[in-house]
């Protein structure tokens, strides 16, 4: 029993750390009803979902698979040569021969590290294609999404699905992928030479192969979850970062960087706990994978050195110190493969719950689609019609309520009332931005829904009040990247809008750059940028919601004359606080609590003498005080 003391203490400590792991294991499985990640995805439903990407390139990977059989020839093939090296310097040799071997190695060593070369130059190429792809997916599957929906997720969060995620999922084809087919096959070689030298010992080895199977499943189940955890604290400060950037002005007035710096650090430190958890489970299970190496080493030379005293049989096979130092070169080719699948591993764990993240955005069903037998529309007079229109942005909370009201082609109506009354909601519903519970919206006698939703907003220009400039230049936001459009066109949508004033007082005119924003711009020039954006698409309906609300009176009166001209172009429907810019309207509508109080012209809404009446008295008394 003395004689196998050494061994059983191996065994000892190897089944300690099993039992701990396993209680461990079976106390976290216990948990799962209260996990805070309720999405879970299957790694098979993962992988299916991934492989769709690689299926284009899959001529790629099979280069790289056959290129992969030539570099593992090293790896199988060193061990014999050198455990043959030791043979031949241990009697007489001729200097040739040890030659002969020297150069086999080299020559072997060589092919290797040109083939390795290779196979990571496709993968790297094949691996940009297919990142390129998801992100190409996610990007469009977000344009897809609904105003109702984008308003639920914050834009820190998509852009981390965008940006950082897709990163992950690209360093699994690049590397883990072909590293994991790479490394099994090595195994299963390294496993077939070792069984061929020597049958004994390889069983041996086998007998740890178990513990490393058992702290896989285990690591598993810690590494997907602390990998969510990374993940979920990354977006949040994304996300955190990518609101507070855009109202650090807000944070200023207000003398508040002391409490979001406090918010900032607090959402850091909850990153940097998730990655101490990460690399703490990492930290277990890698030297849990050397550490049965480092015992299966052990027990080599413990049994290898008893049978290789005198060159004596252990259960009928020989061990010469050849087959000792091919064996040990065996073991480490055995389990480097097994610890670089451990940190394969928690890539591939990583890049899992990257992917996880990315299909959860890409499982999201758009609000708004188009119907089946939806179709084209080439052009529209601007007729509109709603007919008993019912809208909740909640269930149950009305915020339109029986609307129905008509607008001929060519005429300007405006909508007017309190914030909340649900003037922008009618602009938005009659874009498709978003569908309505109850009734039915015509555009030209034809129900909205059964136009294409690009076909119908093509013929739609949208000035809003807060207007969105891209980073770029003057002319590449009125033009929006569409081509075709010429130089001349451009400037004589500027004029036509009264936007040429200050532009041609710019350095760069039409190349002036636009700073994010446009903040280089004021609020009434970016309001008639807008306007010129808008006509050079042609609509033939112009919808204005609050354009005229913040902007200075000489910008006003340029912005007036500008819509003055724009109603020869086709409909216009404007949602205006100030009455004082809507009384040539050919009807004029009053909400109330998402109701229709009143409607008509400005003349005959003062001889009602109703609320319009009392809202335009009001308004045209302040002017008068500010006038004095």
């Amino acid at each position: 029993m003395r004689e196998y003391l050494p061994i059983l203490i191996v065994g000892a400590i190897i089944g300690v750390f099993t039992v701990i792991f396993v209680v461990v294991y079976l106390l976290e499985r216990r948990k799962k009803e209260t996990n805070e990640y309720a999405r879970n995805m299957s790694d098979s439903e993962i992988i299916r979902r991934l492989l769709h990407y690689a299926k284009p390139y899959w001529k790629d990977f099979l280069l790289t698979f056959f290129i992969m059989l030539l570099s593992i020839v090293y790896d199988l093939v060193s061990p014999l040569v050198i455990g043959d090296i030791q043979v031949l310097v241990k009697q007489d040799f001729e200097l040739r021969d040890l030659y002969v071997r020297v150069a086999m190695y080299a020559g072997i060593l060589i092919v290797s590290l040109v083939c390795t070369y290779f196979q990571a130059m496709i993968l790297q190429k094949t691996g940009q294609k297919i990142l390129s792809q998801i992100r190409e997916d996610v990007f469009t599957h977000i344009e897809s999404l609904s105003h109702a929906q984008l308003n639920n997720i914050p834009v820190g969060k998509l852009v981390t699905r965008a940006t950082n995620d897709p990163n992950t999922i690209s360093y699994m084809f690049t590397n883990v992928l072909v590293t994991l087919v790479k490394n099994v096959m090595v195994l299963i070689g390294v496993l077939g030479a070792m069984l061929m030298l020597n049958y004994v010992l390889t069983l041996m080895v086998l007998c740890f192969v178990p513990f490393v199977v058992l702290f896989t499943v285990i690591f598993q189940k810690f590494s997907r979850k602390v990998h969510r955890s990374v993940n979920d604290a990354t977006t949040d400060i994304n996300t955190y970062l990518s609101e507070n950037l855009s109202g650090i002005k807000i944070t200023q007035i207000f003398n508040q960087e002391d409490r979001k710096m406090a918010d900032f650090l607090e959402k850091s430190r909850k990153l940097q706990r998730a990655k101490q958890a990460r690399t703490f489970v990492f930290g277990i299970f890698r030297p849990m994978v050397y550490m049965l190496y480092v015992s299966s080493v052990l027990c080599l030379f413990y049994f290898g050195a008893k049978g290789c005293v005198r060159d004596s049989a252990i259960m009928g096979q020989t061990i010469t110190s050849g087959i000792i130092v091919s064996f040990y070169m065996y073991i480490s080719k055995f389990f480097n493969p097994i610890q670089t699948l451990a940190e394969q591993f928690d890539t591939l764990q990583r890049s899992f719950a990257s992917a996880e993240k990315i299909f959860t955005i890409l499982d999201m069903v758009p609000e708004v689609v188009d119907e089946p037998d939806a179709i084209e529309l080439d052009e529209i007079q601007g007729e509109i019609e709603f007919k008993d229109v019912w809208f909740a942005y909640k269930p149950g909370e009305w915020v339109l309520k029986g609307v129905s009201f008509h607008v001929l082609p060519k005429q300007t109506v405006a909508f007017v009332g309190a914030t909340g009354s649900g003037k922008s909601t009618i602009l938005s519903l009659i874009c498709r931005n978003y569908d309505i519970q109850k009734g039915q919206i015509l555009i030209d006698g034809i129900d909205i829904k059964k136009i294409k939703i690009a076909s119908l907003r093509s013929h739609f220009g949208q000035m809003l009040q807060d207007v969105f400039l891209f980073a770029g230049d003057i002319r590449s936001n009125i033009l929006l990247r569409e081509e075709g459009i010429s130089n001349e066109e451009v400037w004589r949508a500027c004029r036509y809008v009264n936007a040429d004033s200050f532009i041609k007082k710019l350095d760069k005119g039409l190349d002036e750059p636009v700073r994010e924003r446009g903040n280089n711009f004021s609020a009434g020039q970016r309001q008639l940028l807008s306007f010129a954006r808008t006509i050079i698409h042609k609509p033939s309906v112009m919808i204005l919601d609050e354009a005229t609300a913040n902007i200075d009176t000489e910008t006003e009166l340029l912005i007036q004359d500008s819509l003055e001209k724009m109603k020869n172009i086709g409909t216009m429907l404007i949602v205006a606080h100030r009455l004082s810019t809507i009384q040539h309207a050919d009807n004029i509508i009053l909400l109330s609590h998402g109701q229709i109080q009143e409607q008509g012209t400005h003349q005959e809404l003062l001889h009602q003498k109703g609320r319009y009446y009392q809202l335009y008295t009001l308004q045209y008394q302040k002017q008068q005080l500010q006038n004095q």
